[in-house]
């Protein structure tokens, strides 16, 4: 079946880097666009990233631009996300996306990112 898990959370002081992790199976990763998105206590979840199949990413707020990097890797059917000077605002359980090319659409679990001193 379908699976997405995502690793790499926890906690760092504001100014730390993390690097998520979301590792796929059960489905055709190469072939199936992927997202990033994170919802923080008491907010509506929102759409941080989107890695296309070519490998193209878009990161979805100014807000984070320059700090969150996107990249996939097919052959390892896995997807990151590279977050550097992190904020306390950064603080939210962040989820991964899959697209698949008959649009049907799977999320991970979560892994909480707390960004504290």
């Amino acid at each position: 079946q379908v699976q997405l898990v995502e690793s790499g959370g926890g906690l760092v002081q504001p100014g730390g880097s993390l690097r998520l992790s979301c590792a796929a199976s059960g489905f055709t990763f190469s072939t199936s666009t992927m997202n990033w998105f994170r919802q923080a206590p008491g907010k509506e979840r929102e759409l941080v990233a989107t890695i296309f199949t070519t490998g193209r990413s878009t990161i979805s707020a100014d807000s984070l631009k320059g700090r969150f990097t996107a990249s996939r890797d097919n052959a390892k059917s896995t997807m990151y996300l590279q977050m550097n000077s992190l904020k306390p605002e950064d603080t939210a359980v962040y989820y991964c996306k899959a697209l698949l090319y008959d649009r049907r659409t799977y999320w991970g679990q979560g892994t909480q990112v707390t960004v504290s001193s």
